[in-house]
């Protein structure tokens, strides 16, 4: 058996990383992963934790030595299963290969959490692997182990880069939604204080036309008074 470690960082927070691992394939630089199908998805809503199964295609050429040795061909097929835990801020995944794994084993982990020194803006990534080859010849097996943890090299740097210009690109759609949403909220408010001075100017001129009405209906109920005392003074005269 042998085993493969690798440990980095994304400039991202947790919950950027997060969203983005579901956005991660397939991406320009990872062409090795063709497919991903969500096989079942689970919410404890007592845990705050989301749990995910899913079936991953990949392609890519293996060695004329092991395509003679073992056959098979350039497809194969990893199971992964996820669990992401609000509370605790960690996305864990675990993952076995479904081809060949009669002849070779990978079980790898996968752990993003954030990072404590920046927690809010940086997330730690790291990745183990155990590899363990099954034959009755240990220089097949070695060869086979070998093998496979320089593949796992070559796939996590491609990984590395792929989920950055992924992180990258949605960073950009995010900003660009939160500033269509600031520039539609301003919008909306120079609209409401648009809506607010007619109102003010609207009740300024029926303030001014009320006064007015009452002012003239105030002269003539003052003149329609006159008239009917000085009628009541010729009448008590007569």
């Amino acid at each position: 058996m042998k085993l493969f470690e690798s440990q980095h960082h994304f400039n991202y927070s947790w919950e950027q990383v997060t969203a983005a691992n579901w956005q991660k394939y397939p991406n320009e630089l990872a062409t090795h992963v063709v497919s991903v199908d969500i096989l079942n998805r689970e919410i404890d809503a007592t845990k705050n934790t989301l749990k995910t199964e899913r079936l991953i295609a990949c392609k890519q050429p293996i060695p004329k030595w092991l395509r003679a040795l073992v056959g098979g061909d350039e497809y194969s097929f990893v199971r992964e299963i996820s669990v992401v835990d609000l509370n605790k801020r960690t996305l864990v995944m675990k993952s076995a290969n479904m081809t060949m794994s009669h002849l070779l084993l990978v079980n790898e982990t996968v752990t993003y959490q954030p990072d404590t020194e920046l927690p809010n803006s940086r997330t730690i990534f790291k990745q183990e692997a155990e590899i363990t080859a099954f034959s009755s010849w240990s220089g097949i097996c070695n060869k086979l182990e070998e093998w496979s943890v320089e593949r796992f090299g070559q796939n996590a740097k491609i990984g590395k880069r792929g989920f950055e210009t992924v992180l990258k690109a949605l960073t950009e759609k995010w900003t660009e939604s939160n500033n269509a949403v600031m520039e539609v909220g301003s919008t909306i408010l120079r609209e409401i204080d648009e809506v607010n001075d007619k109102t003010q100017e609207v009740l300024h001129d029926v303030s001014e036309i009320t006064h007015e009405v009452i002012s003239d209906v105030s002269v003539k109920t003052n003149s329609v008074l006159s008239q009917v005392r000085r009628l009541g003074n010729v009448w008590s005269r007569n």
